[in-house]
């Protein structure tokens, strides 16, 4: 994956998609689990709960149902994306105190603060990281403080967080949480530090909009 493609992976937690679920066949080798994150569970429940609230930001700011189904169907990947930015943020988190970094409310609130006046408020930030990043307002602060970790980590480092070292330690936090996918939402690539997809014939996609198909 290019670098600049992680990069901003990091910094906006999901990328803005609609969302098709993801149906399979098999046995998994964690019941509910869409991920285990060193030893804890991201559960298909806490997913498709990130998911819904992405959805449901969308659905209020797109009132005509036309439109909101037009941009549910001219995107797709949600889940996966969203799947991506949790796991993602786990291993920043990891990464960050595994280098004594810490981010304060008040961090949280300048970063917000000073984005809404470069924005025009706080209405237009919300709807800004919606569109763009595909985090739901309720998010934005928990989104706002992963950036800062991520600024903050890549400053102890003596780089950015577009460059090799900052990847790097994240390769590390990654391959120490021992992070471990769901075969129905791909793999965890530990060196460029991404969820890939699988070769996963027996998966089928569904979208949410799907119309029931109508006999003939």
């Amino acid at each position: 994956m290019h670098r600049r493609r992680r990069t901003a992976l990091v910094l906006t937690a999901a990328l803005a998609a609609a969302a098709p679920l993801l149906t399979a066949c098999g046995n998994d080798a964690h019941p509910g689990a869409a991920a285990v994150v060193g030893g804890q569970r991201i559960t298909v429940a806490q997913l498709e709960n990130r998911v819904d609230e992405v959805r449901s930001a969308q659905r209020a700011a797109i009132q005509d149902d036309a439109q909101y189904a037009q941009a549910i169907a001219g995107s797709g990947g949600l889940a996966r994306d969203t799947l991506h930015g949790m796991v993602l943020d786990r291993v920043l988190h990891r990464a960050a105190q595994d280098a004594d970094i810490t981010v304060s409310r008040k961090e949280v609130q300048d970063m917000r603060s000073g984005l809404e006046q470069q924005v025009g408020g706080a209405e237009a930030l919300e709807t800004a990281w919606l569109q763009q990043y595909g985090v739901a307002p309720e998010r934005l602060d928990e989104n706002l403080r992963l950036q800062i970790e991520a600024q903050k980590l890549a400053a102890s480092l003596g780089t950015d967080t577009s460059q090799p070292a900052f990847w790097k330690t994240l390769s590390e936090a990654s391959e120490e949480l021992n992070v471990d996918l769901n075969p129905r939402y791909g793999s965890w690539d530990v060196e460029k530090v991404s969820r890939v997809d699988a070769d996963t014939p027996w998966v089928r996609e569904v979208t949410a909009a799907a119309q029931p198909e109508q006999p003939a």
